[in-house]
């Protein structure tokens, strides 16, 4: 008997970073072309929020606590890096300050886009299909 298996899936929490004037944050990641939300996988133990405020942490700079969050919801899309795997996405929104956010990590690039500037941009499919609409509606 042979059965078909699902789609791989990768689970993650991803945040929508928005400054208060209209721009939203994405991410590069070091060896990778496409922009995305700041995130990442959460560890053993920890709530897409815990997972979430460490990662803004690590890869940003940015404190925030995982109450700060505001959760908008489960999304599911093609994973940008990882081909045949599918990215089940927790998703928060959280406001930060330009100026108290920088690219560390495995983060190459950091940006603070307009929806028109995104457009210009090579995006992750979550955050095309999914994050960016909630930010820019």
């Amino acid at each position: 008997m042979t059965g078909t298996a699902g789609p791989r899936v990768v689970h993650v929490s991803a945040a929508v970073v928005t400054d208060g004037a209209g721009r939203t944050l994405l991410v590069r990641k070091r060896g990778t072309e496409r922009f995305m939300a700041p995130g990442g996988k959460p560890e053993p133990g920890e709530t897409a929020a815990q997972a979430l405020a460490r990662e803004l942490h690590e890869e940003l700079g940015a404190e925030v606590a995982a109450s700060e969050l505001v959760y908008l919801g489960r999304f599911e899309s093609e994973a940008a890096n990882e081909p045949g795997f599918r990215v089940v996405a927790e998703a928060f929104a959280v406001r930060l300050d330009p100026e108290r956010v920088a690219a560390a990590a495995e983060i190459a690039e950091a940006r603070w886009l307009t929806a028109d500037e995104a457009g210009q941009l090579p995006l992750a499919p979550l955050s095309t299909e999914h994050l960016l609409p909630l930010t820019w509606r």
